[in-house]
């Protein structure tokens, strides 16, 4: 098969479609034959080499995928050979086949096609995990999202929305604030011309965010505590601004707030399992219903990787950006 690999960290030049070994299926595992995957910011830091894939890990990039089962490994129940499905991975999306362990497959939603369910695990886990699971995001609570018009923003403008919860979100550009609108976005900060503390605050009548979904980390530490209402609760998914920053217990034991901080890459499988199946009970029948969708900006071909790598660094995107297989 081929697979995009990364023979030495660096730029999108990085990225070279080359022949390599097919997986085989271990125990409780399923092969896929790969119809597309969405590039994530964890993809452009293991290209960079700062971003290495768990132990036993496919060494290519791509932490989710849609496709077909090919083959079935020992122990397999519930699947079959040819079922469309989608999945969450620790690597290897980038590729026209992956070994998936079956706990993190996902049958294709009715209303999607193969290819579009690439742009789901990866950003559905992520904010079902962080916002409703750990952050327990409740109807009528209002949520924060910074990087709105980002995959993982989209989604979870929409899920919120869908739940009953009202939606702020941060982006840089009045575009893409129109375009978090059109999905649902009740409260548009551009992060360029304001100051989302100040907004959020106003919008709130003083009272400040329930729920923070933030992929900068340290940059907006101590102004995500600001905005934080009364028992709020911060959920951190990223770092792009920084992993070291200053925190105030005061003003956190004054909210009576909470922060957590999760990652889905390394969790163990039974974590990663246990999530899959609260998204397949939750999330999946929104889809069927067509109340959310994934928000794909553009298809490329696989082999086209190191362009799709451009545009997501440049933030040039709304939503995800897929790879499509030969």
């Amino acid at each position: 098969m081929h697979a995009i690999t990364i023979p030495e960290p660096g730029g999108p030049e990085a990225l070279v479609w080359d022949e390599v070994p097919d997986p085989v299926p271990g125990e409780g595992e399923v092969l896929v034959e790969v119809a597309a995957s969405a590039v994530n910011r964890a993809d452009i830091l293991q290209r960079q080499g700062f971003y290495n894939p768990p132990p036993g890990a496919s060494p290519y990039p791509g932490l989710e995928c849609s496709g077909t089962i090919a083959a079935l490994g020992p122990g397999v129940s519930g699947w079959a050979v040819g079922d469309q499905v989608c999945a969450l991975l620790a690597g290897g999306g980038y590729a026209e086949k992956v070994a998936v362990p079956a706990g993190q497959l996902l049958p294709v939603p009715e209303g999607v096609g193969l290819t579009r369910a690439a742009a789901l695990p990866e950003v559905v886990c992520t904010v079902w995990s962080n916002v409703f699971m750990v952050a327990h995001l409740r109807p009528d609570e209002t949520l924060l999202v910074h990087g709105g018009s980002s995959g993982i923003g989209t989604m979870a403008i929409q899920l919120a929305k869908a739940l009953g919860a009202r939606v702020a979100v941060t982006a840089g550009t009045k575009e893409k604030l129109d375009q978090c609108a059109g999905l649902g976005a009740d409260v548009l900060i551009n992060y360029r011309e304001q100051d989302f503390v100040a907004e959020i605050k106003q919008a709130t009548g003083g009272a400040g965010a329930d729920v923070i979904l933030d992929n900068m980390g340290a940059k907006y530490l101590d102004r995500n505590v600001q905005a934080l209402a009364v028992n709020g609760r911060l959920a951190i998914i990223g770092m792009q601004g920084g992993a070291k920053g200053e925190l105030n217990i005061g003003a956190l034991l004054n909210k009576r707030a909470a922060i957590s901080a999760t990652s889905l890459r390394a969790r163990p499988l039974g974590e990663k399992a246990a999530i899959v199946a609260a998204v397949r009970e939750h999330v999946w029948p929104l889809l069927a219903t067509g109340q959310i969708r994934p928000v794909v900006d553009r298809e490329l071909p696989m082999a086209e990787a190191a362009e799709a790598h451009r545009l997501v660094e440049a933030s040039g995107h709304v939503g995800k950006v897929l790879l499509v297989a030969p």
